[in-house]
């Protein structure tokens, strides 16, 4: 076996490890943030379960932390309230980027965890199936129950070789989405292998599995060896390890080969991961703005690369440095031996250890500004500023560009790099706030503020579907288009009705006004819709404003998901060339689709009514997914089934 089918193997619930079909696995461990826990906890209220069911579960407050106003402040006094009586870990604002501390204090080899962000695969370095999914299926993570996914491919990443001076792990993965794109790991998880693996650390394969998403994947997995081993001992968590391997006549479905010291310092030019060259190719481009941290890279390697960069120069005039360490366990160790003085004294600003810039929550450019970026997205307008340009780069390439003020290749730098993992990190768990007993739980008020709306739910699924087609779309129409989340947006992720005001305004302005005079209808779209975040107010927002179904050349996984959860159908152009044929207005009809959908059938017929034509559609469903979708989603499905 292969270590992913090793780990699905123990924890398989339901179904078989073949390829593409359904399969349930038991859950260990959850995670959430902010941005997406305040839905998932208002969901698991819902299915009246008075504790957790996993061996963990952890909050996570790190995104929505510039608090301009109360309704921030009182999602966090709510997400406290909610996990302290339902069995919750609490880690409070401050405590570090959610994936940068659940790699430090809790990810566990051999173990599951499913968290409300994408990018929860981050824990793939130590060798943890971890996989992000939409907020209810974390919350029915948590009841207890069941997380389903299509039984995944599997891809062997051997790597070679030895990273050469000033090549990061950075660079790795963005050399993997330069070859694969980000559809390249749809319906696949990463496995990495090969002599390479031993020389990159712990926060290094971090890196590579937090980029996974970028490429579509499921998941992303490292091996747990002496690396894993050390790092854990580190950590004091030396009881934690286990070491998983794969076997050593594993097998694959398919074989990628990088060789590690081959490698160059890569970039990933606007508005999208996978639009990769070298930095050489790129040019010395004019540097605005270099932001470093992010749950990619803010490690306290990687920050201590950057303070050795930095120590004894000066940040060019023309450049805006800001850095935001990835946990207090870093900030204070960086405190503790100097490097934070060495880049402050270089003139870096320093900044929370939160999601921050990476998210647009602050930091914005300024007008038509470049700026360089160590975290996983450069989406169009996902920075704040929709006309400036965010390339994607490496800790070692942003720092070195920060000091010349023009992109650069920190192998021209005279640098040592080597920075060895400590024996011992300062870590200090204050923040980390425990739930209450379960009998103590009782006396626990949950605080709701008033900008904490009731979530929309679809009702059963109708006979039979009209309405218009209130938008066409292009291909890679990211979960940033669908549900905007910057500084302005964020403060709303608990209140849908105010979000649903914005939903899909990237792409089309007039859009919310528009769906709201029809009263719902459908949206056309091009491959991998809904790329892109776990954010399940990107089928919440659709949902209030009465979205029936989606019809689309392809989609992203976590998206299709959310899709069916919700009630929404995700409906797949049997013939791609048939989305030429509709058009934005064209008035939609799917006779009978709830008979077909309990019949089991898999090609639903869409009549375009204004262009007098039919077409086949594809949905595939499980049985489990047929049931949700005839309920009008999974809340609906689990109060049928009590």
């Amino acid at each position: 076996m292969n270590l992913t089918y090793k780990i699905l193997s123990a924890h398989l619930i339901s179904g078989a490890l073949s390829r593409g079909g359904e399969i349930g696995i038991r859950i260990d461990q959850t995670l959430t943030q902010d941005s997406t826990g305040t839905m998932a906890y208002l969901q698991f209220e819902a299915m009246d379960i008075p504790r957790v069911k996993t061996e963990r579960s952890v909050a996570y407050i790190d995104h929505n932390t510039l608090q301009s106003g109360f309704e921030n402040a009182d999602d966090h006094m709510y997400l406290a309230t909610v996990a302290k009586k339902h069995g919750v870990y609490l880690s409070k604002p401050g405590n570090g980027v959610c994936h940068q501390v659940e790699l430090e204090r809790f990810a566990v080899p051999g173990k599951t965890l499913l968290g409300s962000d994408s990018h929860t695969p981050t824990a793939g370095g130590l060798g943890m199936l971890a996989i992000g999914a939409g907020g209810l299926d974390v919350a029915v993570a948590m009841g207890g129950g069941a997380y389903y996914l299509p039984c995944p491919a599997v891809v062997n990443v051997r790597l070679t070789g030895k990273l050469p001076r000033g090549v990061a792990a950075k660079d790795v993965i963005l050399e993997l989405l330069r070859r694969l794109t980000v559809k390249g790991g749809v319906g696949k998880v990463m496995e990495y292998t090969g002599s390479g693996v031993a020389t990159l650390s712990i926060p290094e394969r971090a890196t590579i599995t937090n980029m996974g998403a970028e490429l579509g994947a499921t998941t992303s997995l490292f091996p747990a060896d002496a690396l894993a081993r050390d790092f854990l001992r580190a950590q004091g968590r030396k009881g934690d390890f286990v070491e998983m391997l794969p076997d050593a006549d594993a097998t694959y479905d398919e074989t990628v080969e990088i060789d590690l010291s081959a490698l160059e310092p890569m970039v990933a030019l606007p508005h999208m991961p996978d639009h990769v060259q070298t930095v050489r190719e790129t040019g010395p481009i004019r540097a605005d703005q270099v932001c470093i941290g992010s749950c990619t890279n803010s490690s306290y390697q990687d920050m201590m690369r950057v303070a050795r960069i930095l120590k004894g120069r000066t940040v060019h005039p023309d450049v805006s440095l800001v850095i935001a360490p990835g946990s207090r366990q870093v900030l204070g160790m960086l405190a503790a031996n100097g490097a934070l003085n060495d880049m402050i004294q270089a003139g870096a600003r320093i900044t929370e250890t939160a999601c921050g810039f990476c998210i647009g929550m602050g930091q914005s450019p300024r007008t038509g500004a470049v700026s360089l970026r160590t975290n996983n997205r450069n989406f169009f307008g996902r920075s704040g500023t929709k006309s400036a340009g965010i390339y994607l780069v490496s800790c070692e390439t942003a720092a070195a560009s920060a000091l010349t003020g023009v992109l650069s290749d920190p192998r021209a730098l005279d640098t040592d790099l080597t920075i060895s993992m400590p024996e011992t990190f300062l870590y200090n768990d204050n923040l980390i706030i425990p739930p209450a007993g379960p009998a103590e739980a009782e006396a626990v008020t949950v605080v709701r503020g008033p900008n904490i709306k009731p979530f929309p739910q679809a009702p059963r699924l109708a006979a039979d579907l009209t309405g218009p087609a209130l938008l066409k779309m292009e291909d890679n129409i990211t979960t940033d288009h669908i549900m905007p989340s910057d500084s302005k947006l964020l403060p709303f992720r608990s209140n849908v009705p105010k979000l649903s005001e914005y939903c899909l305004t990237p792409v089309d302005p007039t859009f919310p006004a528009r769906a709201k005079a029809a009263g719902g209808g459908f949206l056309l779209a091009g491959q991998n819709y809904g790329q892109g975040s776990s954010r399940e107010h990107a089928a919440l927002a659709p949902l209030y404003l009465q979205i029936r179904g989606v019809l689309a050349k392809s989609f992203a996984r976590i998206h299709a998901a959310n899709l069916i959860n919700n009630g929404i159908l995700p409906l797949t152009f049997a013939d791609e060339a048939d989305y030429d044929r509709f058009a934005q207005g064209d008035e939609l009809a799917l006779d009978g689709v709830r008979a077909r959908i309990e019949a089991g059938e898999e090609r639903i017929p869409v009549r375009n009514v204004t262009g007098g034509f039919t077409v086949e559609t594809l949905l595939p469903l499980s049985e489990r997914q047929r049931k949700m979708l005839l309920a009008g989603g999974l809340i609906n499905m689990i109060r049928e089934q009590g």
